[in-house]
């Protein structure tokens, strides 16, 4: 057992039990047809990181690209040139269903210098006037990073700090700030998560569950039927276990297509309804290099939606 790992157990006294993982069935339709639509797919629209766009082109290609492959809408990232992010949208038909911040990995909340944690608040605020000026509810944070001299409870107790300082922001232009699970060795429970809301208290900070990071420490489902009506955006992401013990790295575990890891999507696809989610899904997959690629992904997305 590491220093972190003993320093997270001691602070937050979660389970040391294992959450067994759902195997995925095979898929009812082939990755080139189109599964008919239905009421929850129409409440659960689609989106696409911007970050994983990979077509070469302006601002309004991609977004028409977007578009033009089916989806409905783009999480764009923090610190973009508003009137262009504005002009595209409104052309292209878009929708913008979140903000990502831009710094929150390099200055993160929970560094050990205020100064530090100073700009990346700033970046936080940037990123809420971003979606405020874009028409989206949500912005997503990574709320800070254990190791380099953080602990476990500093990283909880610093963060929780910063972002109440922007509660009051996310208030005022009425967007919500959601915290996303990601690999940075905090909050890899879902009883962690839910505590961690629970000591923030603010209806506008929820959640951003990514399906495909989470694979690593626990049960999708599980995180979902714990955090419920707390979740406010969705990250629609494919892991392999297989893949990633192969390769020995468990980066490599990323490397494959939706449908095609571990995750239990008709599962998580009934929890989501059953916690009341109407909000987007949003893919966060390699493969949106091409206007086909970009096609191939959102037609995945649309038999995710219909299982």
């Amino acid at each position: 057992m590491n220093t972190t790992t003993h320093t997270r157990r001691d602070f937050l006294k979660t389970s040391s039990a294992t959450l067994a993982l759902a195997a995925l069935g095979p898929s009812a339709f082939a990755a080139d047809e189109k599964p008919p639509a239905t009421s929850d797919q129409r409440l659960m629209k689609k989106a696409i990181m911007w970050g994983t766009v990979g077509v070469k082109a302006t601002v309004l290609e991609k977004m028409k690209a977007i578009k033009a492959a089916g989806f409905d809408g783009a999480e764009m990232m923090s610190h973009m040139d508003q009137d262009e992010v504005l002009r595209a949208r409104d052309e292209a038909g878009l929708e913008i269903a979140s903000v990502c911040g831009k710094l929150h990995w390099e200055m993160p909340l929970s560094d050990p210098d205020p100064k530090v944690r100073e700009e990346g608040l700033a970046g936080l605020k940037q990123c809420l006037r971003d979606a405020k000026r874009y028409g989206a509810g949500s912005v997503l944070l990574v709320p800070g990073k254990v190791g380099k001299g953080t602990t476990c409870e500093e990283c909880w107790t610093r963060s929780i700090a910063e972002i109440r300082k922007a509660i009051p922001l996310a208030e005022e232009l009425r967007v919500k700030i959601s915290v996303e699970n990601v690999w940075n060795d905090f909050i890899t429970k879902e009883d962690e998560a839910l505590r961690y809301l629970e000591e923030i208290n603010s209806p506008w900070v929820g959640w951003h569950f990514d399906c495909g990071n989470i694979i690593r420490y626990g049960d999708p489902i599980a995180w979902i039927n714990k955090l419920g009506r707390r979740i406010n955006r969705v990250h629609i992401k494919e892991y392999s276990r297989d893949r990633a013990m192969r390769f020995g790295n468990d980066w490599e575990g990323f490397k494959v297509r939706l449908l095609e890891g571990a995750n239990n999507w008709k599962g998580i696809l009934k929890s989501l309804r059953e916690v009341g989610y109407e909000g987007y899904l949003i893919t966060e997959q390699s493969g949106g290099d091409s206007p086909e690629g970009l096609k191939d992904l959102c037609q995945r997305l649309d038999q995710i939606r219909a299982l």
